[in-house]
C-alpha cells in the first residue's frame, strides 16, 4: 500500500498549525531586531531538509576576507537566540547564523538528523554549499554537541570551535530538563515576580518581554522530535585536534563546570576551557561583552597561528 503524503512524520520537527508558526516567526524578528540587522538571508538545500541561514557584517570591507564564523543555536529555538553576539562578532567578521532544521526557525525539516553522523553530514552539507571551506565554528547547548561532533568526526572544514555550555560532555539529567520547564512555567508568572524568577533560575527570558514572548510562543508551536543527543566518549574527545574553545556558566545544569574544566583539557590537547561566574547555561546571553571578547581573541589567536586562516570564504 502506498505511503499516505499526509501523513504525519514522527520523526521530524514540526509546527503545529501555520497560524502558530507565523506568531512564532513575529515573535522571533522582534528578538532579531534586538541584535545586528542581517545583511542577506538564504536557504541552502541538504539531505535533511532546507537550512534557512543569515549573513552578517562586517562593515569593514577589509575584514571580508576574514575566516568567518559560523554560529549553531541551542535546541528548540532558532538563531535569534545570538542576539547580543552578533553585533561584536560582525563587527571583526562574516559571520552566517544557521537555523538547525529539527528546531523551531525557518529551515525546513524532512529526514531525521539526530543521529551524530547525519548530523555531522548536515552541518558539512549546509557548508559547503555556502561555499564555506574554513570556519570558526560557535555552538551553545545542543548546538554545543553539534560543533563537538563535527570536530570529531568531519573537521576539515574547522579553524576552531567554540563550545559555549555545550551538551555532548555529560547525559542530559534530570535536573536540566525540570530547569527548562520550571523556567517555562515561571515565564507566565505575574509581572512584579518575573525579575526575581529571572535571577534565581538564572533564565533572562522570563524578565525580558521580547525574549518571553518568544520562548512562549516557539513552546506552544513547535514539536521537536528526537532524542536528547548521548556524550561523546573519551576516545571521541581524544580524537579532537581542531583548537577548542570551552565556556561554561559557573551554576550550569547541563555541565559540571569543574569538572570539565579539569577533564577537557587534559583529553583534548591544547584546549581553552573557562568557567564564567554570576551565570548558568548562557553566559553568552548573561555575559555578552565578556564571551564576544573570549571568542573574538581565541579566533585571533588560531588565525595568527595559521596561514590559513587568511584565506576568503563564500557568501551567501
Amino acid at each position: 500500500m502506498p505511503e499516505n503524503p499526509t501523513r504525519v512524520r514522527r520523526d521530524v520537527g514540526r509546527y503545529v498549525n501555520d497560524a502558530l508558526r507565523d506568531r512564532y516567526f513575529a515573535t522571533c524578528d522582534a528578538v532579531y531586531a534586538m541584535g545586528a540587522p542581517a545583511r542577506s538571508e538564504t536557504d541552502v538545500e541538504t539531505s535533511f531538509g532546507t537550512t534557512h541561514v543569515y549573513r552578517y557584517g562586517p562593515a569593514d570591507p577589509a575584514a571580508e576576507s576574514r575566516t568567518p564564523v559560523v554560529l549553531i543555536h541551542g535546541a528548540g529555538y532558532c538563531s535569534a537566540m545570538w542576539y547580543p553576539n552578533t553585533p561584536a562578532l560582525s563587527a571583526e567578521r562574516p559571520v552566517y547564523a544557521l537555523d538547525t532544521p529539527g528546531d523551531a526557525g525557518r529551515s525546513v525539516h524532512r529526514e531525521p538528523m539526530w543521529q551524530p553522523e547525519r548530523a555531522a553530514q548536515w552541518l558539512d552539507e549546509a557548508l559547503d554549499a555556502l561555499g564555506l571551506d574554513r570556519v570558526h565554528l560557535v555552538g551553545s547547548s545542543y548546538g554545543g554537541w553539534l560543533v563537538l561532533n563535527m570536530a570529531h568526526r568531519r573537521p576539515g572544514r574547522l579553524a576552531s570551535v567554540t563550545a559555549l555550555d555545550p551538551g555532548g560532555l555529560e547525559k542530559v539529567g534530570l535536573r536540566f530538563f525540570a530547569w527548562v520547564f520550571v523556567s517555562l512555567f515561571a515565564s507566565f508568572a505575574p509581572t512584579a515576580l518575573r525579575p526575581r524568577l529571572a535571577s534565581w533560575l538564572e533564565q533572562p527570558a522570563i524578565a525580558v518581554p521580547e525574549l518571553r514572548k518568544w520562548s512562549q510562543a516557539g513552546a506552544r508551536a513547535f514539536r521537536i522530535r528526537r532524542p536528547a543527543p548521548l556524550p561523546l566518549t573519551e576516545d571521541a574527545l581524544r580524537s579532537i585536534r581542531t583548537p577548542l574553545s570551552l565556556i561554561m556558566g559557573k551554576r550550569s545544569l547541563l555541565v559540571h563546570p569543574q569538572r570539565q574544566l579539569e577533564r577537557v583539557p587534559r583529553l583534548i590537547p591544547g584546549a581553552r576551557a573557562e568557567i564564567i561566574a554570576a551565570t548558568g547555561h548562557g553566559p553568552q546571553i548573561d555575559h555578552p561583552d565578556l564571551v564576544n571578547a573570549r571568542m573574538l581573541s581565541f579566533m585571533e589567536d588560531v588565525d595568527s597561528l595559521d596561514p590559513a586562516g587568511v584565506k576568503g570564504a563564500g557568501d551567501a
